[in-house]
């Protein structure tokens, strides 16, 4: 006798979506469909002088706002150590402003790749991110999603474009989860190991987002005509000077 199994239309669903996903992954291995792409990726390229010259001052911005963010956490976990807790809250206040800081200018950043992407022909490959190297559970929740993704698209644009709406949304969301954890630890009367561990694991992802975003910043310029190379420095040099908060666009933000 022959049994029937009944499948719900939400199983058939899934199981189409499996074999999608498996069918990409395997064409995008056999056929090599970003062949028309350099092999070498972003990171293991070395900027001509020109690009160089766009590239570093801008870089160097981000970077010194991050190292700070850093310092000021160690020191904070240091004073919480030495058990002078209101010291140690004091920090934490200078990390969390300057952590608002360098959030502008990453969202910035990344507006601008966003706005500049249609104008390359290709993009250099860069590497994906992983969700092994977050540590909060957000951020590895998100990651892990675009994990997936970036496994059925084949067109390195696409790709590249849901990087920046994985790094846009990681650095919202552990801007804001650090927030909070800001404003408890200064409430708290005695705030608990826990706490101070998540302060540490949203710094390692901010920074993390970071990064990636100016090894996106690294490729776009690598991709770019010469002409839209320097544009995307100047209007990214703009927002960093002006100091004011620059809106994400919807290519981003959605």
């Amino acid at each position: 006798m022959r049994y029937a199994f009944p499948y719900s239309r939400a199983m058939k669903w899934f199981v189409g979506v499996v074999i999608l996903a498996t069918v990409g992954v395997m064409l995008r291995r056999l056929l090599r469909l970003d062949t028309g792409t350099p092999t070498v990726r972003a990171s293991l390229l070395a900027l001509p002088p020109e690009l160089q010259t766009l590239y570093t001052p801008l870089a160097q911005e981000i970077e010194t706002h991050t190292a700070i963010v850093g310092i000021s956490l160690n020191d904070a976990f240091g004073e919480r150590q030495a058990n002078r807790l209101g010291m140690a809250r004091r920090m934490v206040r200078l990390a969390l402003g300057e952590w608002d800081r360098l959030a502008e200018l990453l969202a910035g950043l990344q507006t601008a790749l966003s706005r500049f992407l249609p104008a390359s022909p290709r993009i250099v490959p860069i590497r994906r991110v992983s969700v092994s190297n977050f540590r909060s559970r957000g951020a590895r929740d998100g990651a892990g999603l675009y994990e997936f993704l970036d496994q059925i698209f084949f067109s390195s644009k696409s790709r590249y474009s849901l990087r920046l709406r994985l790094l846009f949304r990681i650095s919202s969301l552990v801007r804001l989860e650090f927030k909070r954890a800001c404003r408890e630890v200064e409430t708290s009367f005695e705030p608990s190991d826990q706490l101070w561990a998540s302060l540490d694991y949203y710094s390692h992802d901010f920074d993390l987002a970071a990064k990636e975003t100016l090894l996106a910043f690294r490729a776009l310029l690598l991709s770019l005509p010469p002409e839209a190379a320097s544009a995307l420095a100047d209007e990214v040099r703009q927002a960093f000077e002006r100091g004011v908060r620059v809106s994400v666009s919807a290519s981003v933000a959605r």
